[in-house]
């Protein structure tokens, strides 16, 4: 497998004309300072290009990542301004794209791969689980691979089966895997940025349907945050966020879930509650300290997650915190995910997501009647 060039007039006008887009949007990229309006997709392609300007190693593959600028347009630009040798598109075989990226990594590059969507990462599960996730014990340490890969995931897209599903708990419960998640436009820059800085493969769990969410940030200012931290040797990796201070109960979400508890926690202080929402961040390695002290500080937790709420990460966050809580709940903790059902069709994935509704529901039952 190796990137494909073509030099068809047709092909040189598209890659000029993608050359052109690109330039235009490094350009106002680097004109503009102090916080500027920026989308999910615009951070983390800043991401890419800056991890690729900084590192020659740094290179991106994926299917339809080149030319096209990927499903998403996450990788938009980078093959016209970096070249179709570090940004090219491969067959649609995605155990031979971590295969590869595998064989890379282990010879001294950085590969950052896209599985196009979440569901199409399964065939490429037996690569991850049996090479990516243990190389590094299996050689004692001698080897490193340091790779990324990026899943967009989650439902509210409107999506079907096979593009909406929410496959954190597999990579989670992998050990040799690290699993980050952003909820915000700053994290997505940051974390994209330290994922492809680790020398242990990450898995980039991307939430689609906040590609397009806008924040005010400043990219000049990210980019030189992280080569101070850099530098410094610092990392927000493994370090929860406090999303929303308060008293009452915590809401623990990662990814797509963020917005969605904060709309909850939002909603709560109209009725007078106040809601601490704690974002995860690193699903792993994870927080416990951070997400811990919320919880005894509250006495109450929700868990919110959109994958099954079987065997899941959300699971997981339960019973760590109920290990190391349990004198200071004043209620069981509760859980909203999806419901353990195949995703469903777009018409009904409303119902399927936790929502606001759901939540407050969750947080209603949480015992307030002593």
């Amino acid at each position: 497998m190796s990137p494909t060039v073509t030099n068809s007039s047709e092909a040189n006008g598209n890659v000029s004309a993608a050359t052109a887009r690109a330039a235009a949007s490094a350009a106002a990229t680097a004109e503009a300072s102090g916080p500027q309006p920026v989308t999910m997709a615009k951070a983390l392609n800043t991401a890419l290009a800056d991890a690729m300007h900084a590192d020659s190693s740094v290179l991106v593959f994926g299917e339809d990542v080149g030319l096209l600028g990927g499903v998403f347009r996450i990788t938009d630009g980078l093959t016209a301004t970096f070249g179709e040798q570090r940004c090219f598109d491969t067959p649609l075989a995605e155990s031979g794209i971590v295969g590869m990226a595998v064989g890379m990594a282990i010879n001294g590059m950085r590969p950052v791969i896209e599985m196009q969507f979440d569901a199409f990462a399964y065939p490429a599960f037996e690569q991850i689980v049996s090479h990516v996730a243990k190389m590094h014990n299996r050689t004692k340490g001698a080897v490193k691979l340091p790779m990324v890969i990026r899943v967009p995931y989650g439902g509210g897209i409107g999506g079907v089966e096979h593009h909406c599903d929410s496959s954190e708990s597999y990579y989670a419960h992998t050990a040799g895997l690290k699993v980050f998640t952003p909820a915000t436009v700053a994290d997505g820059y940051r974390m994209l940025r330290e994922a492809i800085d680790s020398d242990d493969p990450v898995i980039f769990m991307e939430p689609k349907k906040l590609y397009w969410s806008k924040d005010l940030v400043d990219l000049l200012e990210l980019r030189s945050a992280h080569s101070a931290a850099a530098s410094a040797g610092e990392s927000s990796e493994g370090r929860a966020a406090v999303a929303r201070p308060g008293t009452d109960a915590t809401l623990i979400a990662y990814g797509p879930s963020v917005p969605t508890a904060l709309a909850a926690a939002e909603a709560a202080a109209l009725e007078g509650r106040s809601l601490e929402v704690i974002d995860v961040r690193t699903i792993v390695p994870f927080d416990d300290e951070a997400v811990c002290e919320s919880v005894r500080k509250t006495g109450r937790a929700v868990v919110i997650a959109e994958a099954h709420g079987f065997a899941s990460v959300s699971s997981e966050i339960v019973a760590r915190v109920q290990e190391r809580c349990f004198h200071h709940l004043a209620a069981p903790i509760r859980r909203v995910t999806g419901f353990d059902i195949p995703y469903p069709a777009p018409k009904l994935e409303k119902y399927y997501l936790p929502g606001v509704d759901r939540i407050l529901d969750a947080v209603d039952d949480l015992q307030w009647e002593n």
